[in-house]
């Protein structure tokens, strides 16, 4: 078991003055399997009334808008989470019992589906194929395409962005853990498993003292669904265990932003970004 408490501080900064602006945060933690929220709190700046909802794919929503001119929106999520590594359960579930499942029930149905950020490129729907014909089982399937995207893909920030698709991530075997995040699942789907993109926060250093405050990151992984829900994250080629906070699900990135929003104003914006993470236990 862990404890851990998450700073995320993020914003956009504008060149002009915004004169209004219009927004959705997606920052803090629920409660899941595993995952016990014991406090989180958005606070917001300016000052702004939000409405609080649950998306249609799970996640904790914070709408909100600011009707006074701003130069600079500041949102500051502080959440601590307990966590327990959750045992992957044995599933029986073969092939024909996943392709009636998975076409009977929305969410499955919904996590088959390619988006434009997951859709795979010939060569990798290959590979998945090829997966799933030396495997016995979807799941040892789907671990085996996990494993292969994540040691095919290199780790390397600068090169991709948020609009960065898997086909371009694959072609160029580099990207962050968004990307690599969008690889597997497109692979995955091809591969017939369903599969859902994961979004929150891992801690980086296992080995930090208790009450160590570290510079993190927003972190994503992956799901696939075999009989249950299984967890992994293919950016560091481990399991989920208790360093890692689910804050959302969904098809792809565009549907878990941490931020977005529109505004009125003159001039560009600029996003800010950190985040610190302390082991409490």
């Amino acid at each position: 078991m862990s404890r851990l408490r998450i700073r995320h501080h993020t914003g956009f900064s504008y060149a002009g003055e915004a004169v209004a602006s219009y927004n959705e945060a997606r920052m803090l933690p629920a409660h899941a399997e595993g995952q016990f929220v014991l406090s989180s709190h958005l606070r917001i700046d300016p000052a702004a009334g939000t409405h609080e909802y649950v998306d249609y794919w799970g996640t904790r929503v914070s709408a909100f808008e600011v009707l006074l001119p701003h130069r600079q929106l500041s949102l500051t999520a502080t959440s601590t989470v307990e966590l327990r590594p959750v045992l992957h359960p044995e599933t029986t579930t073969g092939w024909d019992d996943l392709a009636r499942v998975a076409g009977a029930t929305a969410q499955f149905v919904e996590h088959l589906e390619q988006t434009p950020l997951t859709a795979p490129p010939a060569d990798l729907v290959d590979l998945a194929l090829e997966a799933r014909g030396a495997s016995t089982s979807p799941c040892s399937t789907a671990m085996e395409i996990c494993q292969r995207v994540g040691g095919a893909v290199r780790y390397l920030p600068g090169v991709t962005n948020v609009k960065t698709t898997a086909a371009e991530s694959w072609a160029a075997r580099a990207g962050v853990c968004q990307d690599i995040a969008h690889v597997t699942v497109g692979a995955l789907r091809a591969a017939g498993i369903p599969a859902r993109y994961v979004s929150g926060y891992l801690h980086p250093r296992p080995s930090a003292e208790l009450r160590e405050t570290v510079t993190g990151e927003s972190h994503a992984w992956i799901e696939w669904f075999c009989g249950a829900w299984h967890g992994y994250d293919p950016t560091n080629l481990i399991d989920i265990g208790d360093r890692h906070v689910v804050v959302g699900h969904g098809r792809d990135y565009r549907d878990v932003p941490p931020l977005r929003g529109v505004y009125a104003g003159s001039g560009a914006s600029s996003l800010f970004v950190t985040v610190e993470i302390t082991r409490e236990a």
